[in-house]
């Protein structure tokens, strides 16, 4: 299923002969085990020989490996070193601080720091409200996670976690100029991450909680949100709903299908699966099965979880009890948010007329995109390999910067609502088609427009 990526891209220092056909030789070469070229650079030349980086995607490293063996198989050609384009972007990191005022002389330096700055620090003492004014807190936001739920790559901890919360504050700054900054806690104890975002919060304009495994995200949310005075968004749950419901918006209008009428199978019973689930409920959904590793959630049985129960008491309308597969038998909607292949083809055959599958588990989804449109009318994943990726890209950035904007503290359905509206919209009728129902993560109106929407939302609750 996989297919060549930028995330697994290589540049092969490659000595060769100096003839005119070495360079495509090369190119032969790697796509003959399936590289995908980006380019070929010659850094060295001489009368008999020369020296070619040549750059490519493949699908990982043994893949990789075969590519190195292909282009050492050729005549009087050698590999010198292969260095992976991934980590190579990843050394040193991918933030810095930088000022935002310039210190050019004594007078910069005497109102940026002593003596000037103390008037500001009596100034915050008298009035802490200030701080919003007169501070980093204005436009800053706390990336934090403990590691624990990383991708799809489970508890890896802190430090591992780092290069993900780089790229997230990264992310927020590149698409929405929010200033971002990990906080990756060497705590999985629900008290002790409540106890130091807490301690950390002044710093910050808003909380992002990422990677937090549930069921202890619900929690460390549930609480924070109760006791900051600063937004607090866990990406994971909400991220994933808002572009979800945007992405199905615009599927069930290219099926011709409406929301309240639509039978949906929620694949995931995680933070993200309960999030997805309960905004599509919020924008009119009524028919969601909702299934863990055992089956359906139904009321047959008792639930010590409580957003199982919450699960079980709230969706579900004809108590189905049975195992994935068979949900999924004449369902109009597929949502995975689980494990790699637990679908397959006969699965999604066995749905509705122009079906819709969202298989989202990354990176390997629920079933091979491909293999699913072969009976599905809409399908998306979470990959940027493959046509629909929905991808949290699209609503985290403009999300907070509406909520830093609108100086607001608490997060209301109608706000996420209001922002997977606007992602949508950014997808015109004469654009629309089943590959094509969520913009491009480089869309340069995303982000304000989700910004804007999240502002009205609030304006129109005051």
């Amino acid at each position: 299923m996989a297919n060549p990526s930028p995330g697994y891209s290589l540049t092969l220092r490659v000595e060769t002969p100096a003839t005119i056909t070495a360079t495509s030789e090369l190119a032969i070469a790697v796509g003959s085990v399936g590289g995908a070229i980006t380019a070929l650079d010659v850094t060295e030349s001489g009368h008999d020989t020369m020296v070619v980086d040549v750059s490519c995607n493949t699908t990982g490293e043994e893949h990789a490996e075969r590519v190195r063996d292909a282009l050492n198989a050729l005549d009087d050609v050698t590999v010198q070193h292969v260095s992976d384009r991934t980590f190579l972007m990843h050394l040193g990191g991918k933030l810095s601080v930088n000022p935002k005022v310039p210190l050019r002389n004594r007078d910069d330096l005497s109102r940026a720091y002593t003596p000037g700055v103390a008037r500001v620090c009596l100034a915050i003492a008298k009035n802490p409200a200030d701080a919003r004014n007169l501070t980093i807190k204005r436009n800053t936001i706390a990336v934090v996670t403990d590691g624990s739920a990383v991708l799809g790559l489970g508890n890896i901890g802190p430090a591992a976690a780092l290069p993900v919360m780089e790229g997230k504050a990264a992310l927020f700054k590149q698409f929405a100029d929010v200033d971002a900054w990990p906080v990756c806690l060497d705590t999985q104890d629900t008290e002790e991450i409540i106890m130091i975002v807490k301690a950390l919060a002044p710093v910050y304009g808003g909380i992002n909680l990422e990677d937090i495994a549930a069921p202890r995200c619900f929690e460390i949310e549930a609480r924070l949100r109760e006791e900051l005075d600063i937004p607090v968004f866990h990406d994971d749950q909400h991220g994933t709903a808002i572009v979800t419901l945007a992405a199905l918006q615009n599927a069930l209008l290219v099926v011709n299908k409406r929301i309240e009428s639509v039978k949906i199978v929620v694949s995931g019973v995680g933070a993200a699966g309960n999030a997805i689930i309960q905004l599509l409920q919020a924008r009119g959904a009524t028919n969601i099965i909702a299934c863990g590793r055992n089956g359906a959630i139904d009321r047959n049985s008792e639930h010590a979880d409580p957003h199982r129960a919450w699960l079980a008491a709230n969706t579900n309308p004809d108590n189905f009890s049975g195992t994935l597969h068979d949900a999924v038998a004449g369902a109009d909607v597929f949502i995975g948010v689980s494990a790699p292949d637990v679908l397959e083809e006969k699965h999604v055959a066995s749905m509705a007329k122009d079906s819709i599958v969202f298989a989202m588990a990354n990176p390997d989804p629920e079933i091979d995109p491909n293999i699913a449109g072969r009976h599905a009318a809409v399908v998306a994943t979470g990959r940027s390999d493959f046509p629909n990726q929905i991808n949290n890209v699209l609503a985290f950035p403009g999300f907070f910067r509406g909520l830093l904007d609108a100086g607001v503290s608490e997060i209301e359905p109608a706000m996420l609502v209001a922002a997977a509206n606007a992602i949508a919209a950014r997808v015109s009728d004469a654009e629309l088609n089943p590959g094509f129902i969520v913009p491009n993560v480089f869309d340069p109106h995303v982000a304000s427009d989700v910004a804007a929407a999240v502002v009205a939302a609030v304006s129109k609750k005051k």
